[in-house]
């Protein structure tokens, strides 16, 4: 199978988003996610007391894009690093940690992804939406970042752990930002 180049992006299908982020402590942005009943999961938790992630105190927006993998010229999937070098080369950059729990709160529409959908092992679940950050630790068990779902009409902010071998679907989705 062969990939147009019209398909590889920017001529392909996107999603834009500009998310305002920054002016809260992380306690009071893990509050505000907690007034919205959005769940964590323990490797969020993990992310959200790690010293490396920063919040700003300004206030400050930046311009997303969502995309599939295959979006990028995988059209049979590929590790983090083949993803991010290729975004790099695409222009496109790696989103701050802290952008993670913003999208999450401004994203409250997002697919329900669970009902009538199979479930995978080491793989992404239907409609995961992955943000793609810098990974802060090679250690396996470390969280690599943020991931968005909905389950049963429950919104979800997930951390997720991989390694460098893991081969990501070229259906999955991932943000990055733009320059």
């Amino acid at each position: 199978m062969s990939i147009e180049k019209d398909e590889i992006y920017p001529n392909c299908p996107i999603t834009v988003r500009t998310v305002e982020i920054g002016g809260l402590t992380k306690s009071q942005l893990f509050q505000k996610l907690k007034q919205h009943s959005i769940l964590l999961n323990k490797f969020a938790e993990q992310l959200f007391a790690n010293d490396k992630f920063i919040v700003s105190d300004k206030i400050y927006s930046v311009k997303t894009v969502e995309l599939k993998v295959r979006d990028l010229g995988f059209p049979e999937g590929a590790t983090i690093p083949q993803v991010y070098k290729k975004a790099k080369q695409l222009d496109l950059k790696l989103c701050p940690l802290e952008l993670g729990p913003y999208l999450r709160l401004n994203y409250l529409d997002q697919p329900e992804g669970y009902l009538g959908k199979p479930a995978w092992k080491n793989r992404s679940p239907y409609c995961a939406v992955k943000v793609a950050t810098e990974i802060f630790s090679n250690d396996v068990d470390f969280p690599k970042g943020f991931y968005l779902r909905k389950i049963e009409g429950v919104l979800w902010l997930r951390g997720y752990i991989a390694d460098d071998l893991h081969v990501l679907d070229p259906n999955d989705h991932i943000i990055f930002c733009q320059n």
